[in-house]
Order: structure tokens, then C-alpha cells, then sequence
């Protein structure tokens, strides 16, 4: 599948101006490469499992 619909993130939009990095409090943007919700300020990737984001710094992957 190819388009826009690549970049749609599947989580509700509503929901993801709510969600928030735990680590930094910032906010978080939707990254449809790596399909994961990205804290740029704590260059962090929280992966989205099953359409539930999974905000635990354990379970996130660094950046870079």
C-alpha cells in the first residue's frame, strides 16, 4: 500500500494531541516510517502495538 493513507497514524487524532513523552512532558508526532509515536526533544520512538502506544521509556528506542 502506498499514499497517504501510509502516513495516517492509527491512533484517533484527538487522542494523539493529548499524548504526551513521559520522559519530557513534550509532544509527540507520529512517524509512519518507523510506525511510532516520536519524541524529537527526548529522541525517543514509543512503538504503537496492536493501535495502543506503548509509553514506557523501557519499551522505547533511541534515535538518532
Amino acid at each position: 500500500m502506498s499514499g497517504i493513507e501510509d502516513d495516517v497514524a492509527p491512533i484517533d487524532p484527538w487522542l494523539l494531541k493529548k499524548l504526551v513523552c513521559p520522559v519530557t512532558r513534550g509532544p509527540l508526532r507520529w512517524d509512519a516510517v518507523r510506525g511510532a509515536l516520536v519524541s524529537d526533544a527526548a529522541g525517543l520512538a514509543y512503538p504503537v502495538r496492536d493501535g495502543v502506544p506503548v509509553l514506557l521509556a523501557r519499551e522505547a528506542v533511541a534515535i538518532g
